[in-house]
């Protein structure tokens, strides 16, 4: 491990701040994003400094599931060894905060540097989204039920718009488990707006052809996503936004009035992104069901693909029972090309996996996966006690395998 001699005890101002600030504060540990404590200031950071010692010397913070040795993506999050040997001497010293004055260029250009949540394209944080996306407050009811529903909020698009950044922000994130955004271009969907997923009348809905099936997906830990310059996501004039949202159970009544913020290009836009989702029919040792105390491994199989195409990104979904997943593809040459691999699910921090260069998969190529499960009473993460055998399902007492692609032709 290599480690940073500094002349004096390093301090926040010079040394950690600009760590903190990188790795930490801008993508997650700010007011409304995804950490439960903003890191932004002095007093934010040494509040917690021996936690953030303990949890960085882990490597248990920054949150980053996937393995870098597989696959290398554009987003990545993670300290140095010098990073965290750093952190360790700023607070065996005690903590000190400096004075302005020690914030030299150096530490101006890392913190010009900085990668934020917007993700790959290095665009700014602080950029205002071109148009926010409000649903109607929503009453969620406290009867200690799962809840999914679907929302209708109107665009207001005289044109077609390329958006290349896309971010939900959920009003209660106590309460949501995932959002789905979708596209409507028929302009028949007003009413399912407030529908339950079992509401009968949704079929009527369901039959509708979309726009967009996948225009982005939010689960705990995937905030704002950006696509490479020259590619973006393509919405015709005229069309609504479709929010499938599910509630987690909650003891006593709670709203939500949950957004969704899109930025349209700048650029001009070279080719359109796609979505390709794998399911769980596409497990080839169906059927998929996890009986009780077993931990069984499921296998996809998609292709071969009928033309080239190039993947942006892979986000991979399962719920509390999973433990590992890996993806790669082979090519009609028989070369594999690495996407995912996961050792140790965690299900509070689901990201978009932005390839570094998109990933060329040459018409005829196929995806393979396999993903494990331990459904047994020695998962602390059980969500069913006593355990039972579990199938598909939204619920999070349920389980899913999906894997889903961002692409370009």
């Amino acid at each position: 491990m290599s480690h940073v001699i500094v002349a004096q005890s390093p301090t926040y101002v010079q040394h950690v701040k600009p760590i903190i600030t990188r790795h930490c504060g801008t993508p997650c540990h700010h007011s409304g994003g995804v950490g439960p404590f903003s890191l932004l200031t002095y007093e934010d950071v040494a509040k917690r400094g021996k936690f953030i010692a303990k949890v960085t010397q882990a490597r248990y913070m920054p949150p980053f599931p996937a393995d870098r040795e597989f696959q290398h993506y554009a987003n990545e999050r993670g300290l140095s060894d010098a990073e965290i040997d750093l952190i360790q001497q700023w607070v065996q010293a005690g903590m000190p905060e400096g004075t302005p004055r020690e914030m030299t260029g150096l530490h101006r250009r890392s913190d010009q540097s900085s990668p934020s949540a917007i993700g790959v394209s290095g665009a700014d944080q602080q950029r205002k989204p071109d148009l926010v996306l409000r649903m109607k407050p929503y009453a969620i009811k406290g009867d200690g039920r799962e809840d999914f529903r679907y929302f209708h909020v109107p665009m207001g698009l005289r044109q077609d718009v390329w958006v290349e950044a896309i971010e939900f922000v959920p009003q209660n994130r106590k309460r949501l488990h995932h959002s789905r955004l979708m596209v409507d271009s028929t302009g028949t969907m007003a009413g399912i707006d407030g529908l339950a997923e079992d509401d009968p009348r949704l079929r009527d809905f369901q039959r509708t052809p979309l726009a967009d099936a996948f225009l982005y997906g939010w689960v705990p830990g995937n905030d704002r996503v950006t696509f490479p310059v020259g590619a973006a996501k393509r919405i015709p004039a005229g069309s609504d936004l479709i929010l499938n949202l599910h509630y987690a159970p909650s003891p006593k009544p709670e709203t939500d009035q949950s957004e969704v913020r899109l930025y349209f290009a700048r650029k001009p836009v070279e080719r359109e992104v796609r979505t390709l989702t794998l399911t769980e029919n596409d497990i080839t040792n169906q059927p998929f069901v996890l009986p009780a105390n077993t931990r069984p491994t499921f296998y996809m199989n998609y292709g071969p693909i009928s033309d080239t195409i190039r993947l942006l990104s892979v986000m991979p979904h399962m719920h509390w029972l999973g433990q590992t997943i890996k993806a790669f593809a082979i090519t009609p040459a028989g070369d594999a090309i690495q996407l995912i691999k996961i050792d140790n699910w965690d299900f509070n921090w689901q990201l978009s996996y932005f390839f570094r260069e998109p990933l060329v998969l040459p018409k005829g190529s196929t995806i393979i996966a396999e993903a494990s499960y331990d459904n047994t009473d020695q998962n602390p993460l059980n969500p069913n006690r006593p355990v039972r055998q579990v199938g598909y399902g939204w619920n999070s007492t349920d389980e899913m395998m999906n894997l889903v692609f961002y692409y370009v032709k």
